[in-house]
């Protein structure tokens, strides 16, 4: 429906009225449509062509909606609610759009009957509250100890992707890389950072089984002087630098007047003490491995190998990091400053491995490291880039977990089951707010009648079916398997989603549907540019009349 436009001058115009409601509701829904099929184990998969003219196959919510570029300022909201549900929980990036697009759909009934937007959100957010007290109820903890248990709960959560087809790969590997990097913190609470010190190294080549979570770092470089230095050293002492071993090159242009032709050679001779200064502070503590961010001079590489040291230069400062803790070394920042306790002894093995056409820097075989590197392996990038997507999920739901161990049903059978209580509870609610009190209990039901869908059984017979399960409150572990569009007992099946994600889900998309509802005006400040005309122009002959007689030329 268009929105009436009030032109307040040439540059501002103004959507204003019941039909901006409309508009948001619409554009909210068509948001939610595009990535509906991609829900559950059988769904769809997109294939996107990205601004560099790269092809992107997945049906990762969040990773669709990232490549669309919408007009409308509702839609783009919506996109918004997926990278905020995928940098939080990391999980849930389809289902929260699902749901924000059906909340909006039940509330333009009421916005038809000319209810006030206050009114909505005021039950929505009461609806928001009992919902989460359900959950709580039906919620029930885990063990993050018990490795079964937590694989199952991570296989679970990543069944719908595209490596669900790899049995439990993608979450050993997602439970191990978490483990490593976990720090407790004292009273129950975990730190668990994998935006930090996990690095997913992906190397095209070999197959999807050969991934593995290394006790260690691997970084994309080699030894200096690989003719002079050692490539593999056990139990190295390995020393982390943040500055160069070079001589200081001057800030802005630098000039020298040389006199007499001694000075050069004693320009030289500086330099040179300068370096061997350098080396002798660092062959002192007798390190085997230093590693720095900055350049490394060739002088200096020789004075490293003739103490038998090896070298590797130009690090990132995100991996010198991980090597930090994993090894146990301090990162210093003037060789003057060391002292033996910034020395790192905490690895067991250093080597270089030439991997295809490139080679590989291993720290591995660590006595306690608090970072790792995923190794991952397999046919295309297409591929690589797509396992790591849903191996970040998987590591953001063994996170989740982690940090609150706690399950509730999946397949639908949480939603169902707050649906539920939320139809009975409705009959407790007075005045008006009992309307859209009870329309948040419907729109609940859009995840399992969406798995219905996406796995192509008759969606009504069994959306009926599962609604008469769920009227009784012994059954709230029922759901539909995604995979036969059945309906069974989730916790027989072993499905089950993470309370921290589905709790943020209706978080996110009640209080986004609420936002929308408040806009009433649309006010944009933007002008047009007008679209050139089709037609040619024809040339424009002046007439004696339109000929400026200053302008004539004398004849």
């Amino acid at each position: 429906m268009q929105a009436p436009v009030l032109v307040l001058n040439d540059a501002v115009k103004r959507e204003s009225g019941k039909n901006v409601h409309h508009a948001n509701i619409q554009a909210s829904r068509a948001v939610a449509d595009i990535i509906r099929t991609t829900l559950g184990p059988r769904a769809m998969l997109k294939m996107l062509l990205d601004a560099g003219g790269g092809i992107v196959v997945t049906n990762d919510g969040n990773a669709i909606l990232r490549e669309l570029d919408l007009a409308h300022p509702a839609a783009k909201s919506m996109i918004e609610l997926s990278r905020t549900q995928d940098e939080e929980v990391g999980d849930g990036t389809t289902s929260v759009i699902v749901l924000a697009g059906e909340m909006l759909y039940v509330a333009e009934a009421f916005i038809d009957k000319s209810y006030h937007p206050t009114v909505i959100c005021r039950a929505y957010n009461k609806a928001l509250e009992d919902a989460i007290a359900a959950l709580d109820n039906i919620s029930v903890p885990i063990d993050v100890n018990d490795r079964q248990s937590m694989l199952s709960m991570v296989k679970s959560c990543i069944g719908t992707k595209f490596t669900g087809q790899f049995g439990t790969l993608i979450a050993d590997l997602a439970i191990d890389a978490t483990t490593l990097v976990s720090v407790d913190l004292g009273n129950g609470l975990h730190e668990v950072d994998i935006k930090k010190y996990v690095k997913v190294e992906k190397i095209p080549g070999g197959q999807l089984e050969d991934s593995k979570v290394l006790r260690g770092v691997m970084f994309n470089k080699d030894i200096v002087t690989p003719g002079k230095m050692r490539r593999r050293i056990v139990n190295p002492r390995i020393m982390l630098l943040d500055c160069p071993l070079e001589y200081k090159k001057g800030e802005n242009m630098t000039n020298a007047e040389l006199m007499n032709e001694d000075d050069w050679h004693t320009l030289l001779k500086m330099e040179e003490e300068y370096i061997l200064k350098l080396c002798n502070q660092i062959a002192s503590f007798k390190p085997d491995l230093v590693i720095t961010e900055k350049g490394l001079s060739d002088l200096a590489c020789h004075y490293l190998s003739k103490n038998n040291i090896s070298a590797i230069r130009r690090v990132r400062k995100t991996d010198n990091n991980r090597i930090a803790k994993v090894c146990g070394a301090v990162i210093v920042n003037r060789p003057d400053e060391l002292q033996e306790s910034d020395i790192g002894t905490g690895a067991g093995l250093f080597e270089v491995k030439k991997i295809g056409d490139e080679f590989f820097a291993f720290i591995t075989e660590c006595k306690d490291p608090k970072a790792c590197t995923v190794l991952l392996r397999g046919a295309s990038k297409d591929l690589l880039n797509e396992v790591e997507r849903n191996l970040q999920d998987a590591m953001c739901v063994a996170r989740n977990m982690i940090k609150n161990p706690r399950l509730v049903p999946g397949g639908g059978a949480a939603e169902m089951a707050v649906s539920a209580h939320l139809k009975q509870k409705s009959s407790f609610v007075e005045g008006v707010d009992k309307w859209p009190y009870e329309a948040v209990a419907r729109a609940l039901e859009a995840i399992p009648r969406t798995l219905a869908q996406n796995c192509g059984v008759n969606v009504i017979r069994t959306m009926t079916a599962l609604q008469a399960k769920h009227a009784n409150a012994d059954n709230a572990w029922f759901g539909i398997d995604g995979n036969t569009g059945v309906i069974s007992d989730m916790k027989e099946l072993g499905i089950w989603d993470a309370y921290n994600v589905k709790v943020q889900t209706f978080k996110t998309a009640i209080e986004a549907a609420c936002m929308l509802l408040r806009i009433d005006d649309i006010v944009s400040g933007i002008k047009k540019k007008q679209a050139p005309s089709s037609t040619p122009s024809k040339p424009q002959v002046e007439d004696e009349k339109d000929v400026d007689s200053e302008q004539m030329i004398p004849e």
